[in-house]
């Protein structure tokens, strides 16, 4: 266990990070809310609300804070997900070889999602990324651990990870709050759901536009944190 908790760990969110999923996310959110009786919005703003727990997108769209009627259209948006949305997904060009690229340094890594880990899981293996990673990690159906800072102190305390010596990628603010909230510094990616502005008032200790930057601000930021 010694020598696990010495290697770097790098966390890497799945939706708008590892891949580009807005025609399966979109396209079961229409379902959704055509079984809940309501027009869905438009592509913006469905883009706009990736990245949440579905339960925390529903509410807004549905404008309700009614339980039972949350996760009656999460339930909707599943049917879909579960056998054809979460395929209706591209890698995004280039990832591969930033994990490459972390594997070949030692580092530790898992997928770290607010999407179902059971989801998770098959878009990794559907795109032959389960080499890569150590574990991956996402959210229970109930929706435990679909908070990303509940998501990030589960990792930390089930891998034996070390917050210091960690890093936190994504797209989303959501990512970059997870982290500061469990000491994990994080670098915000923009080719997913979020923009710069929205990344760095979180808090990005760095931000890249293109993955083939990624490595090289991933390894800076880990020799900035062992100093």
């Amino acid at each position: 266990m010694a020598q696990m908790e010495k290697r770097a760990a790098v966390l890497f969110d799945l939706d708008g990070t590892l891949t580009n999923p807005f025609v399966g996310i979109s396209s079961c959110i229409r379902h959704a809310m055509e079984k809940m009786g309501r027009t869905a919005p438009d592509d913006a703003t469905i883009r706009s609300h990736i990245g949440p727990p579905l339960q925390v997108t529903f509410a807004t769209f549905l404008e309700t804070s009614d339980e039972a009627r949350i996760w009656e259209a999460v339930g909707h948006y599943r049917e879909r997900y579960q056998d054809v949305g979460k395929f209706e997904n591209e890698l995004i060009p280039g990832i591969r070889e930033t994990l490459s690229h972390c594997v070949d340094a030692g580092h530790f890594l898992s997928v770290a999602t607010s999407k179902m880990e059971a989801y998770s899981k098959d878009i990794i293996t559907h795109f032959d990324l389960a080499r890569f990673f150590d574990a991956v990690h996402g959210s229970a159906p109930d929706g435990t651990n679909a908070n990303k800072a509940d998501l990030i102190r589960h990792i930390i305390a089930s891998e034996g990870i070390e917050p210091e010596n960690t890093v936190m990628i994504g797209d989303r603010l959501h990512d970059v709050a997870g982290g500061k909230a469990n000491g994990v510094p994080a670098i915000g990616v923009l080719w997913g759901f979020g923009d710069r502005a929205e990344l760095a008032e979180a808090g990005a200790v760095g931000i890249v536009e293109e993955p083939a930057e990624l490595a090289v601000e991933i390894d800076r930021v880990l020799a900035a944190e062992t100093v």
